[in-house]
């Protein structure tokens, strides 16, 4: 072998050597374009942690029960395993916070115990409502504490036509008719609801309250129009001089001195008459008011602010009725109630839609119902074609605010589907 050629292998070996020892140490060789890759170390998933009754709910083991009838405090703790003397000591906590005397069937209640072998109890919980619920901390000598869940509001949309009443084009539109009832709160001041026909329309923004993914029957109106006999009214929420008031699209404030009817609406089984026949005294003779027909109980508002002049008994007439004078024009009657609001008495000054009394039927009375009669300047006059006056508009320095609002909210009314389309004009009633 040749000097040259040893020389040559050397060479090539000591190469070999040197490019493994720099693949080796630098991880591999890499062109220039390659892009780097750095390592990333693991990232340890978070543990989410399960609240409940403002407490790490899944750290106990729980048992949950409710109130059965005719069931008192005492035999539920028992049920639970509590002893006469922890009994005592829970139940010593002060009315304000949790009067043992008015819990009520069917409200839930919760035993929290330590996850361990002697399970040894650590919270008791009793829920008074939906939205709140009392806290017993058994390792703090009992000590009671009420706490409020979280609530949120939901919005939702709904449009319709009326069929039959409000009620059920609620229905008929998966919504539900405790919003009819807002609404008739609403446009009680210039929509007759006792009045609606057939075709009527109603586009409606409202707000739902939820707890815990829960539904709860509240419900906010954040805008509404309806369309009654071709008449179309809005109603759009707006704050001047720190009061929330709904206007109609001019700017003029849906609420009015006197509500349209003095009770949320049911049915009209008797209008203002000269000549109507009376079913208890089998003849015709005039009836000055306008009858609601209603389940006994039904709350009576009184139509606007005003004073108490009489609150008497009629045997053969209105039986327990109340009149009310709201100004130097107007006087109001209520007649054939089952009952007056608790502490009202003559002289008393009440405000427009305060309850002054119940529905029902004494005196001479077939049936439950209301007869609602109006006196301008001491001469009866129809209910239902009653002027009112509303509230303050939206003042001048405001117009251009309340026009934004307004044609948002009426953009966003116009935009909801109507389900439904009957053209008919004939009366619900």
């Amino acid at each position: 072998m040749t000097r040259r050629f040893k020389r040559t292998v050397s060479t090539a070996i000591f190469t070999f050597i040197a490019l493994a020892h720099c693949l080796i140490s630098c991880g591999g060789a890499k062109t220039e374009n390659e892009p780097q890759i750095d390592e990333v170390a693991p990232v340890e998933e978070e543990k989410v942690v399960v609240m409940k009754y403002d407490l790490p709910i899944e750290e106990f083991d729980v048992t949950y029960d409710t109130i059965k009838p005719k069931q008192t405090i005492a035999d539920l703790l028992y049920g639970l395993g509590f002893n006469a003397n922890q009994i005592h000591k829970l139940t010593q906590c002060p009315d304000s916070i949790f009067n043992v005397r008015k819990i009520r069937p069917g409200q839930a209640c919760a035993l929290l115990c330590d996850k361990d072998s002697a399970a040894t109890p650590r919270y008791f919980i009793y829920e008074e409502s939906p939205k709140s619920y009392i806290t017993f901390d058994i390792a703090n000598d009992y000590k009671a504490e009420r706490k409020r869940k979280p609530v949120e509001w939901r919005e939702s949309e709904v449009a319709g036509t009326v069929r039959s009443s409000l009620w059920f084009a609620m229905e008929e539109n998966n919504a539900s008719p405790l919003i009819a009832v807002e609404m008739s709160h609403i446009f009680g001041w210039s929509v007759d609801f006792f009045g609606i026909q057939k075709g009527d329309e109603f586009r409606v923004i409202y707000a739902q309250e939820y707890v815990e993914d829960t539904p709860l029957n509240n419900y906010r109106i954040l805008a509404a129009s309806f369309k009654a006999s071709g008449n179309l009214v809005y109603a759009i929420p707006f704050t001047q001089a720190g009061e929330e008031l709904f206007y109609n699209s001019d700017g003029n404030s849906l609420e009015g001195a006197f509500l349209k009817a003095p009770l949320d609406y049911y049915r009209i089984s008797s209008k203002f008459s000269n000549s109507r026949y009376h079913p208890v005294l089998k003849r015709t003779r005039a009836h000055h008011g306008v009858d609601y027909a209603a389940p006994k109980g039904t709350p009576v508002y009184a139509i606007g602010s005003g004073k108490v002049v009489k609150k008497a008994y009629q045997a053969n007439g209105a039986g327990y009725y109340l009149k009310i004078r709201h100004n130097a024009t107007y006087t109001t009657s209520y007649m054939h109630l089952s009952d007056y609001a608790k502490g009202l008495k003559e002289g008393d000054y009440v405000k427009q839609k305060q309850v002054i009394g119940y529905v029902g039927s004494t005196g001479l009375s077939t049936g439950p119902h209301l007869d609602f009669r109006v006196y301008e300047n001491g001469k009866p006059i129809n209910p239902l074609t009653i002027k009112s006056q509303p509230k303050m508009p939206i003042s001048a320095e405001n117009k251009d605010s309340f026009a934004v609002v307004r044609d948002s909210l009426v953009n966003r009314l116009t935009g909801i589907p109507m389900a439904t389309t009957i053209a008919s004009n004939d009366s619900i009633n």
